[in-house]
């Protein structure tokens, strides 16, 4: 029986994937900007004033050292990708960013969650609940959720680039998926891709 764990993140150490499952705003897709992945609304949905509906979930960024890729499922990934150009620490930028803006004020206290994958091998996972902040180290596939599994849990997840990573967490076993990005550290630097379900 699956079950409905909203949006959540996989991170490799090598790949990870952002999934965008939800119940209330099916209507949503992810476009490719000239810097960010963008989760936003389709052309046929209804509008809302729903802060929390668009984002960019996706931003790979120069850092002083090289490249990070930054996720999540929500506007602190903005600022995570910020700070780790500045140079800070991705423990630090995804810590400091996760707590700056805290979980989300809706109806569900919606946790926020995000992860960094560095060209140097680090890949970290973290989430801030109503109860806590957690950022961890990842050295195995590992997911957290929005809901149901909003601890970090590893997962079984075999992809090795950015497209099969969005499409393997597009089709995992969880309820509501409308779309999916992916990211993988290859020897060029980060690649990106995009299942939005067609």
């Amino acid at each position: 029986m699956s079950t409905y764990v909203g949006r959540f993140v996989v991170v490799g150490p090598e790949v990870g994937a952002y999934r965008v499952s939800s119940r209330s705003f099916p209507n949503r897709e992810i476009t490719a900007r000239e810097d960010a992945l963008t989760v936003g609304p389709t052309a046929d949905a209804p509008e809302t004033d729903n802060p929390y509906v668009s984002y960019n979930c996706l931003r790979v960024v120069g850092t002083p050292t090289g490249q990070t890729a930054a996720f999540g499922n929500g506007s602190h990934v903005d600022p995570i990708a910020e700070k780790l150009e500045r140079g800070y620490p991705a423990r630090d930028a995804l810590a400091e960013s996760l707590l700056a803006l805290d979980y989300e004020k809706d109806d569900y206290n919606t946790p926020r969650i995000a992860a960094t994958i560095g060209d140097d091998g680090e890949a970290l996972i973290g989430t801030v609940r109503k109860d806590a902040l957690l950022v961890e180290p990842v050295d195995e596939p590992t997911l957290v959720a929005t809901y149901e599994k909003n601890a970090p849990e590893p997962i079984e997840f075999t992809a090795d680039s950015a497209g099969t990573a969005a499409s393997e967490s597009y089709e995992l076993e969880f309820e509501h998926a409308i779309c999916a990005a992916g990211v993988a550290r290859t020897d060029d630097g980060f690649e990106t891709a995009i299942e939005n379900g067609d």
